[in-house]
């Protein structure tokens, strides 16, 4: 179909007062639009059909019987490749991370908040990006971190369900998934990006890979400035070049250092509430956990806490509940135990 063909149909159904297909038939323009390299036009038919729609969810409309109608057709087609879709109340005090690291995120935000700055001088805005590093130091936490301080709806892809054995349905599925964060401002989340990004040499499903990894390459290059996608891998290596390109940021999230780990302690503590026997033992507590991850080190705080205050119900002295040695001692053991085996 070409350009007008679409507008025929959008005429005729608007006339008809068929939401359904108007909808539909209008979301088929914009990805033609896209194709054809027409971004600016596909741009401003999104805002329209963004603002048009929250205005007539304020205003109460309801011509055809419910909201429903005023969403595209899409939403139906992609439940099943949605996780999880929320909304986050996150923010960097939830989060400890490395200087660097916070640095980056922090910009990544600027941008985002002074768009329209970057606009007016025709600046592009940073919206791929690309969170990597061992498992446990935060990637899955800063995205949610992200959505919160951007105030934007955060879509958890189901890589389960977009991954098809079924030939280019992959692909189709990631269409559909962009689709809808091309219509909605919101952040699409991929964690454990590397199954979906693989080099194209890696693994015996070379053509099949090579479909999907050609996907996302299209599908990034005209993603709107307004929707961001968040890829989480702990093996960036395993990530195609030419996706990892795409990437308009890129951050590395360490093991934590002793000032993380005493960041992360001082968070977990609740301020005091919970407590040491001493300062040396907090002190042989933070020398003991380096090496292990973020998620490792406040997994065995908070299981020690929750075993210290079963035990000692009976007997808290004036509210403060003292993390008991043993406990966190064996429960440290036990997760060096488990490190080594991986």
């Amino acid at each position: 179909m070409s350009q007008f063909d679409y507008i025929k149909e959008i005429a005729k159904y608007g006339l008809e007062n068929d939401q359904q297909k108007l909808l539909f038939s209008l979301n088929e323009l914009i990805e033609y639009s896209k194709k054809t390299r027409k971004v600016n036009f596909a741009i401003q038919l999104q805002s329209i059909l963004k603002d048009v729609t929250k205005q007539r969810h304020r205003n109460g409309l309801t011509k055809i019987g419910s909201p429903i109608h005023y969403q595209p057709m899409v939403d139906g087609e992609v439940s099943d490749l949605i996780l999880e879709k929320l909304t986050s109340e996150y923010s960097f005090d939830n989060l400890v991370c490395s200087e660097q690291v916070r640095e980056q995120l922090h910009f990544f935000i600027k941008e985002h908040k002074s768009r329209k700055l970057l606009q007016k001088y025709d600046l592009p805005v940073s919206n791929k990006l690309l969170l990597h590093g061992t498992s446990g130091c935060g990637k899955t936490l800063a995205s949610y971190v992200l959505a919160g301080e951007l105030k934007k709806p955060m879509i958890v892809v189901n890589l389960g369900a977009i991954v098809s054995s079924k030939l280019g349905q992959t692909s189709k599925n990631l269409a559909k998934i962009f689709r809808k964060a091309s219509t909605e401002d919101c952040i699409l989340f991929f964690d454990e990006f590397d199954s979906l990004g693989k080099l194209r040499d890696y693994n015996q499903d070379h053509a099949e890979m090579k479909r999907v990894v050609n996907s996302l390459l299209q599908l990034f290059d005209y993603l709107p400035q307004t929707s961001i996608v968040i890829a989480a891998t702990n093996q960036k290596n395993m990530v195609d070049n030419a996706l990892l390109r795409r990437f308009d940021t890129s951050i590395e999230f360490p093991l934590p250092d002793i000032e993380n780990i005493k960041d992360l302690v001082r968070l977990v503590l609740k301020n005091g509430h919970f407590q040491f026997d001493s300062l040396n033992v907090l002190q042989e507590f933070v020398d003991s956990v380096q090496g292990l991850s973020y998620f490792s080190i406040k997994k065995i705080l908070i299981t020690a806490i929750k075993r210290s205050l079963f035990e000692r119900q009976n007997d808290i002295w004036e509210n403060k509940i003292i993390v008991q040695t043993d406990i966190w001692r064996e429960l440290l053991l036990k997760e060096k135990q488990e490190f080594s085996k991986d």
